[in-house]
Formats: C-alpha cells, structure tokens, sequence
C-alpha cells in the first residue's frame, strides 16, 4: 500500500522535530544554575550537562525519523531525480543527526582551548547540517513550484497541491540563513543559544508541516 507507506514515514516526520524540541526543552530547563537559552543545544548533550541523555535521545530519534520521512516524501514526490534531492538531504541531515548525538561537544559551556577530535567531528558535522536543511527549504521550494496542481493519482505528492507552498518555503529557507549567519557571527554571546534554536526549529517546523499534510494522503495499492 502506497499511500500507507507515505503516512507512516511522513509519522515520522511529525514525530522527530516533535522529540527533539521536547529534548532540548527538557534539557534546558534541567541545567540549574543557568538561563534556559543559555546552554546550545549540543552542550544539553556534553558529558558534564546534567542528564544528557535526554538531549542524546533527541539527536537519536530525529535521525532516525529524518531518515524515514525522506523516503516518505521521495516516494510521495515521485522518485524522480528532480524530485529526490531534497528528499535525500533530509536523510543526510538525518544521519549526520545520529552522528552528531554519537560524537559529543567536551563541554557543556564553550571553552578555549584543545578539545578532542570528536569534538571537532561534532561542529563540522553540526555545520553541514544546518547548510543541508537551508538547501532541502530551497529544493523544496523549486520542486512544489513546478507543482502543476493535485494529480490525478492520489499516491503522487500526497494527492495535494504543492504549488502554494512555494513562497513559504523560500521565506523559511531565508530566515533561517540569515538566523544561523547572526548565530555563526558570534557563538559565544548572551542570546547565541536562542538564535540557534530558531534557526533549527524553522526547517524542523516546515518538515512537521509538510509530514502533517501527507499524514492525510489516502492509501492506494
């Protein structure tokens, strides 16, 4: 069943962004003793933040989802190449996320200094996934913009019209590059840790939106 493959990964899609903005809510508001955006996400993961298990989990289970709602949406979109590659950035998003859980920062709190090789595998990988997830909102953008409207197989693009989903996306993909280039300008300031989950709840937000509409997407053998 087509269309029940697409909802299940497109679940996922819902239930990814939805675990990890719980996890770093909860992570957040675990650490005593410091402002609930005062810590970035990947330090909520550090060996010395306090419970950082709930933050890895988060890492974990969007991964995972992340993989899974892109090959909802490849098979949903079609398949074809014009319509796969914004799929397969979010799976790539989705597996540098795993890695990312898996090689955590030293610290909680930024320092100067050394810090291990995995710790640099952690920022380079975290900065790869933020390019990814600008690049999939444009991507995403280009291909519901040839959407000539709903088509008349139901299992195709979810059975719904794309097309107006085009300027939201371009204005996403936007603000969320201008977000991560304040964010990037200075990490170490007093408002770096809101910045940074803007800039990585607006994709997450558009992922859950777009799984949510095809959640909807009827089953067709």
């Amino acid at each position: 069943m087509r269309g029940s493959t697409v909802r299940a990964g497109a679940a996922a899609g819902i239930a990814g962004p939805a675990a990890f903005t719980g996890a770093w809510i909860a992570g957040s508001l675990r650490q005593t003793g410091h402002p609930a955006a005062g810590i970035q996400i990947s330090g909520l993961a550090a060996p010395d933040a306090r419970d950082p298990w709930i933050m890895i989990a988060g890492f974990l289970v969007l991964g995972g989802c992340s993989v899974a709602f892109g090959a909802a949406l490849r098979e949903a979109l079609g398949g074809r190449a014009c319509a796969a590659a914004a799929p397969g950035l979010i799976q790539a998003a989705g597996l540098a996320t795993i890695a990312a859980g898996l090689l955590r920062r030293d610290h909680m709190l930024l320092t100067s200094g050394s810090v291990s090789w995995h710790n640099h595998a952690h920022d380079v990988i975290s900065v790869a996934i933020y390019a990814d997830l600008v690049a999939a909102q444009l991507l995403l953008a280009a291909r519901f913009g040839r959407d000539p409207g709903p088509p008349s197989d139901p299992g195709e693009a979810g059975g719904l019209d794309w097309q107006p989903w085009r300027p939201w996306l371009l204005a996403s993909a936007g603000v969320t590059a201008a977000v991560l280039v304040a964010f990037a300008a200075d990490t170490s300031a007093a408002d770096a840790g809101i910045l940074q989950r803007v800039a990585v709840t607006i994709p997450l937000a558009v992922i859950a939106a777009i799984a949510a509409r095809l959640v909807r997407t009827p089953a067709s053998g």
